[in-house]
Formats: structure tokens, C-alpha cells, sequence
């Protein structure tokens, strides 16, 4: 049986589907840098609850969940599968430190979710459950649900994050950014920080970024983004490979990790 590592994915705008980019090209070939998982537990930075809340609904609908993009984006389905006894298991696993965690048998998948596998996994032949974050919890919290998902990855079970190493979107709106608009200082340099931690194994540091970064509550005014990466942090271990490195907008680093 496969040992899976936990992976770290930003998926950017919604349009990525669509709008040929280096980081849409990574995420389409993502399943051929992995052994095929026989689930995935995806952590999407747009499941954002109070505790711990994971989906067990059989056959999770598609959720488009933004607004103001052209009718074939709102066309798209991604039909995989869930895994209500998985379900049951995760939540199992994160109440193990003392996390209260519950089931949520109706909810869909995310964009976050759903937009970066639909690049890697097209046919949707991989079941899905979804666990969320929680941004009122410490990034600690989510490092320690990460260390306790991590059994899964004996068995096969492929762990992702999916958010944005950075992600401050007032600066798209604000400043009218296009597609392939020049990357600024204060990206690139949180960009780095993060990657130079990452790469010394200085887990304490990479957890207290939004607040010991250059630049880190600019680049994070809301921690939603980040904190999928701290669950993959825990889930694979501290030694982190980077795979994938690009920007969009400017302002959204793609950065994609291995961990373990």
C-alpha cells in the first residue's frame, strides 16, 4: 500500500479553469507526482467553521460558491464521490487531541475543493471528504488536526491544503490588477520568508507568519488562506519540498508544497 504525503496547493481564482497560467499547469499535472491516493481529505480554505466539520454526504454536490464569473464556470460539475466511513474516521482522528469535531452529511464541495481537483483528477474517480478550518482557532489548532490526520497517509489516503500562500484580494480590486500583472515587494518577500522557514524546518516560525513574516497581515488580512497550510505542515511532517512556484495577479503566490 501507497504512503501518501500531504500536500499544500493554492488554487487561486476560480478562473484558473479556464485562463492558461504555469500554476494551472502544475495543478493539471498534480496526480502524476503522487501515487493514485484512494481518498482524498481535502482542507479548503473556503470551509470555514466555528469546530471541526466534516463532510459525509455520499455524493457531494458541486458548490459554486462566488459570484461574477462567466456562465461556464457556473457550468462545471465535478461528480466525485464521498466516503461517509472515512468521514466518521476523521472526525474520530481530530477529537483524538481534543478537538471537537462533527459530521455534516449534506454540504458540497467548495471551489476550493473541487477547482484544484478537477485539474489534477478530471474523471472524479478519487472520493473526497472534506474537513474545514476554523478561523477563530489558532494556527496551532490547525497543526495539531493536521499531526492527528496523519495515519491516514499509511493507507493510502492523500491529504491536501488548498488556499493561497498569500492572498489579499483588495489588491486586485483596488488596484485593477490583470492576470499578469508585475509582483510586488511585499509578495514576493512574504513568498520567501515563508519559503526560506519552510525550508529550514522552522515549523514555530512558519505557524507565527501572518504575525512575524515581513509583510504577513498585508499579504493575510483575513487567515483563511493560510491556515490549510499549517494543517499539511502537521499532516506530513516538518520537511517541506516545494513544487511549485508562480504568482497571478500580482499579487496571489501559487506556491504549491510537499510534506512528508
Amino acid at each position: 500500500m501507497a504512503r501518501q504525503p500531504a500536500l499544500f496547493v493554492s488554487h487561486g481564482s476560480p478562473m484558473i479553469m479556464f485562463e492558461p497560467s504555469p500554476a494551472r499547469e502544475f495543478l493539471a499535472g498534480l496526480a502524476g507526482q503522487v501515487e493514485r491516493p484512494d481518498a482524498i481529505v481535502m482542507v479548503s480554505a473556503h470551509h470555514d467553521m466555528a469546530e471541526a466539520v466534516v463532510t459525509s454526504v455520499e455524493a457531494p454536490a458541486t458548490i459554486h460558491d462566488f459570484g461574477g464569473f462567466p456562465q461556464k464556470l457556473f457550468d462545471l460539475r465535478y461528480p466525485a464521490k464521498g466516503n461517509p466511513a472515512l468521514a466518521a474516521e476523521v472526525a474520530a482522528l481530530v477529537e483524538g487531541p481534543g478537538v471537537p469535531a462533527f459530521l455534516d452529511p449534506k454540504r458540497g464541495l467548495d471551489h476550493g475543493a473541487w477547482v484544484p481537483l478537477m485539474l489534477a483528477w478530471p474523471e472524479a474517480d478519487v472520493p473526497v471528504v472534506q474537513l474545514s478550518i476554523s478561523s477563530v482557532h489558532a494556527p496551532e489548532w490547525h497543526y495539531r488536526i493536521g499531526q492527528a490526520l496523519a495515519p491516514l497517509r499509511e493507507r493510502n489516503i492523500l491529504v491536501i491544503g488548498s488556499g493561497s500562500l498569500t492572498h489579499n484580494l483588495r489588491a486586485i480590486f483596488a488596484e485593477g490588477r490583470d492576470h499578469d500583472a508585475a509582483v510586488p515587494d511585499w509578495v514576493a518577500v512574504f513568498a520567501d520568508w515563508i519559503h526560506a522557514r519552510l525550508d529550514a524546518g522552522d515549523t514555530e516560525a512558519v505557524l507565527d507568519a501572518v504575525e512575524r513574516a515581513p509583510f504577513g497581515k498585508r499579504n493575510h488580512p483575513t487567515p483563511d488562506h493560510i491556515l490549510p497550510l499549517f494543517t499539511a505542515l502537521g499532516a506530513g511532517g516538518d520537511k517541506a519540498e516545494r513544487l511549485h512556484h508562480s504568482y497571478t495577479y500580482g499579487v496571489l503566490a501559487m506556491d504549491a508544497y510537499r510534506f512528508g
